[in-house]
C-alpha cells in the first residue's frame, strides 16, 4: 500500500497560525490501551534549544533543521523516559517511503502543495500504563503557508530483538 500524504489548508496568516494547529491535527489520531496514556507535544529540538521547532522529514524521521539531529520517532527514542529500541508497524495507514539504503530519494521527502520542505512537528504519543510507549502520529504543519498532514499515522511500535 502507497503512502500518500494528504494536505490540508492551514492558518497561514491568521492570528491562530503556528504550531498549535498541528496539535488540533494530532487529537485523537492515537488510541492508548486501557490504562495508558496520550501525550501529545510540538517538538523542539532539545541541541539547539526550545526555540528550534523546524525540522525536515525524510523515511518517516525529522530532523532538526539547525543541527540536523533526528527526533527519534523511528527508532524508539523520540520519548526520553521510555527510550527503547524499536521499529515501527503500520496500523491502518501505511509508515511514509523509506527508499532502501542510507541516502535519500525524492520520494523519500515530504513537500507541502507549495513544495516547501521545512515544518513545524507535532508527536502524539500512546502509552502504556506501564510507560512504554505502544504508538505514535506523526503531523507537519508547513511555517510558510499554514499545510497540515498527518505524517506518521498511529503506528504500532514494536520492540527490536536485543
Amino acid at each position: 500500500m502507497d503512502h500518500e500524504i494528504a494536505w490540508t489548508p492551514g492558518a497561514a496568516g491568521h492570528a491562530s497560525a503556528g504550531p498549535e494547529d498541528v496539535l488540533r491535527l494530532l487529537r485523537n489520531t492515537v488510541r492508548a490501551e486501557p490504562g495508558g496514556r496520550v501525550e501529545i507535544a510540538v517538538a523542539a529540538c532539545e541541541m539547539c534549544g526550545p526555540e528550534e521547532m523546524e525540522f525536515e522529514a525524510a523515511k518517516g524521521e525529522c530532523f532538526c533543521v539547525g543541527c540536523r539531529i533526528p527526533l527519534g520517532i523511528t527508532d524508539g527514542y523520540v520519548h526520553p523516559a521510555t527510550a527503547r529500541p524499536c521499529r515501527l508497524e503500520p496500523s491502518g495507514a501505511p509508515l511514509p517511503p523509506a527508499s532502501p539504503g542510507p541516502g535519500f530519494e525524492p520520494s523519500d521527502l515530504p513537500r507541502c502543495p507549495a513544495g516547501h520542505d521545512v515544518f513545524h512537528v507535532a508527536v502524539a504519543l500512546a502509552l502504556a500504563a506501564d510507560g512504554v510507549l505502544r504508538g505514535i502520529s506523526v503531523g507537519l504543519r508547513c511555517p510558510e503557508d499554514g499545510a497540515l498532514c498527518l505524517y506518521v499515522d498511529n503506528a504500532r511500535v514494536v520492540p527490536r530483538a536485543a
